[in-house]
């Protein structure tokens, strides 16, 4: 009796890894035109994961907060230390009224806190936080980038006000002028904040979660009331909790990254065109870490939509030429409604 041929189909994981492209297409575009485009891990194209954001995990910071995503989770923790007015070489040039909280100010608090360097991220992934960073390994190239990345949002999204980490002194009416005038006020000190944030693990979408930490922290973030004594000449701290205040951030800006899915190496050169290649790419938001590595262009755009008025923070896209301005629109779109989700949620959320 003859015997049934052996089954030559491979199991989904062998499949994925042997042919990674041709395994995401073939979950993007099914045979039948009734079943609906889907990635391997379930979600449709355009599905964000749901994120779960808990504060204060950290008794021993100053703020902290924990982020998970899907599989990637991030711890952050903010301190707050001191930095003397008389240890800064060149200081920057400060406002008239030290006291002014102007929403036309963001631009010189920015500028402020740039030049004297008072937010201080940095970025570690835990050993085994994913296959690529095992034990021992030295710091990764991710890191760096993303320490960079958080940098730059810190300061162009204009988070942070100056006037919370100064500690001004006003100095007494002198006795031998006479003069009943009110003395100039003077920066004795700033807080720097130092924002440490530990991938515990990293399944793709490393920046948005990163970002939604670093912002959940902040808003967890209480500072001691200082003070700076004459006689001591020194800046003092008020050890009651009751006496601490907390930092007063401009908006909610959130980061959305997109990547594009485009198989190319499905077609020679004589056979793309535009119409083709539109056909053949695929916007995934919220991408996963195998699909990151099929993806040549990404897209992280940064919008606030707090107080009602969706304003544009900041938009970065490197690679591939999918992405043009109708494509951007809808991008944006997409990031609207998922700020809508972030700002609902607790540690967030107004």
């Amino acid at each position: 009796m003859a015997t049934a041929a052996p089954s030559l189909s491979f199991p989904r994981d062998i499949f994925a890894a042997l042919s990674p492209s041709p395994f995401l297409l073939a979950h993007l575009s099914p045979d039948s035109p009734s079943t609906n485009p889907s990635r391997p891990n379930g979600r449709a194209p355009f599905e964000f994961r749901k994120p779960t954001i808990n504060t204060g995990s950290l008794s021993h910071c100053s703020g902290s907060a924990v982020v998970r995503l899907g599989d990637t989770a991030v711890v952050c923790g903010v301190r707050g230390e001191l930095l003397l007015a008389s240890n800064i070489p060149n200081p920057p040039v400060l406002p008239t009224n030290l006291n002014s909280d102007r929403e036309d100010d963001a631009e010189n608090d920015a500028s402020e806190l740039s030049s004297l360097s008072l937010l201080v991220p940095n970025i570690e992934l835990a050993n085994g936080a994913s296959p690529a960073h095992l034990p021992g390994s030295p710091p990764s190239t991710l890191a760096q980038s993303l320490t960079s990345r958080i940098r730059a949002l810190l300061y162009s999204t204009q988070l942070l006000r100056a006037r919370d980490l100064r500690i001004i002194y006003t100095p007494p009416p002198s006795e031998a002028s006479g003069d009943d005038e009110p003395s100039e006020k003077e920066v004795k000190a700033y807080w720097a904040l130092y924002i440490d944030i530990m991938f515990i693990s990293l399944d793709g979408n490393a920046l948005d979660v990163a970002w939604a930490a670093v912002v959940a922290a902040l808003r967890d973030t209480l500072l001691p009331s200082a003070w700076w004594d004459e006689d001591a000449q020194n800046i003092l701290c008020s050890p009651s909790v009751s006496d601490a205040r907390s930092l007063r951030l401009r908006g909610l800006p959130m980061a959305v990254t997109f990547a594009v899915f485009k198989p190319t190496e499905l077609l020679s050169e004589g056979e793309q065109d535009e119409e083709n290649e539109e056909e053949k790419a695929w916007v995934l938001s919220d991408p996963d870490a195998f699909e990151e590595g099929l993806c040549k262009e990404v897209v992280t755009v940064v919008v606030d939509g707090s107080g009602g008025k969706r304003r544009m923070r900041r938009i970065e896209k490197r690679g591939g030429g999918v992405v043009g301005r109708e494509v951007m629109k809808g991008l944006v779109r997409r990031a609207d409604e998922r700020w809508r989700e972030w700002s609902q949620i607790d540690g967030l959320k107004a």
